[in-house]
């Protein structure tokens, strides 16, 4: 399975309620893979407020996904929880409904040992024939997958790629010594073009949602030999990568990002409790920050 270069984690749009806008979320997908050209969506992962959907609304949006998109990009589904058993049930759903793959997240707050994430990868995947991108994000999850453990698990058929947020020496080890067929994607922004030097194959993004037609152009500028070219395309998109999630305090994503498709006239709404809207300060950063674009 080839995700593609750019994958985009796909917020979630809801309206006035809280509830799930589906006229929004099908225009997003629209607006994302004819605009800003992404390879593969992931629905329901971190940006898409994963942690409050419920059971039944993520599989609604999987299989609302799968519609919209018609072949156009590969939709990967965040079925990922620190309960095993419920993450074998999750994307066992998913697969039925179709979708390309599965991210599965490193389980929080059990803080497992790195056996404990092996066999917790292992047993999801045995369960599925569906291809399986780990998501290792320790600033979220506390516990971090260790690159031998990753490399470990990259020997099981269907786990064939790894969103790594730890550091760009991890995805230097494990970009270095995974099967040929094995893929690493940098799990953040600002690491994109450092991340495909030292062996990455792409990047699983936010801001893509607001830069990603110039961001695929930095990938294939790099790709192509054309190191300056993508560097300067690195350095101008700097301040959105940055800017989206320190704004001038950190925000949690989505939040930000939310209000800044907001004034770009995609009526995404707000987010969830426990998550906040951006503070007034924040929002005539996110102001200026998309008046840069």
């Amino acid at each position: 399975m080839d995700f593609g270069r750019l994958i985009t984690a796909m917020i979630t749009p809801f309206d006035e309620q809280g509830k799930i806008n589906w006229p929004e979320t099908a225009s997003m997908i629209e607006y994302l893979i004819g605009e800003q050209k992404t390879d593969s969506l992931v629905i329901c992962g971190t940006t898409g407020e994963s942690p409050t959907l419920n059971e039944e609304e993520k599989l609604e949006l999987f299989a609302f996904a799968l519609e919209k998109a018609k072949g156009r990009c590969k939709i990967i589904a965040g079925t990922g929880s620190n309960g095993t058993e419920h993450s074998i049930h999750l994307t066992r759903e998913a697969e039925k409904l179709g979708v390309d793959g599965a991210l599965l997240v490193v389980p929080y707050y059990n803080k497992p040992s790195q056996e404990g994430m092996y066999r917790h990868f292992e047993a999801i995947a045995r369960s599925t024939s569906l291809p399986i991108m780990l998501y290792n994000v320790p600033s979220r999850t506390v516990a971090s997958i260790s690159a031998a453990t990753t490399l470990r698990l990259a020997e099981i058929p269907n786990i064939v790629a790894t969103k790594e947020c730890a550091s760009i020496e991890q995805v230097t080890q494990i970009a270095s010594c995974a099967p040929a067929s094995f893929r690493v994607y940098s799990g953040d922004d600002a690491s994109a073009l450092p991340a495909l030097a030292v062996g990455a194959h792409g990047i699983v993004s936010v801001a893509s949602h607001l830069i990603g037609a110039s961001m695929k152009d930095m990938i294939e500028a790099y790709l192509n030999g054309n190191v300056a070219e993508a560097a300067k395309l690195h350095q101008k998109l700097f301040p959105v990568f940055k800017g989206l999630f320190e704004c001038p305090a950190p925000v949690p994503n989505p939040s930000a990002l939310k209000y800044a498709l907001n004034l770009l006239g995609h009526p995404v709404g707000g987010v969830r409790l426990p998550l906040v809207d951006p503070s007034e300060s924040e929002m005539a950063f996110i102001r200026d920050l998309v008046a840069s674009l």
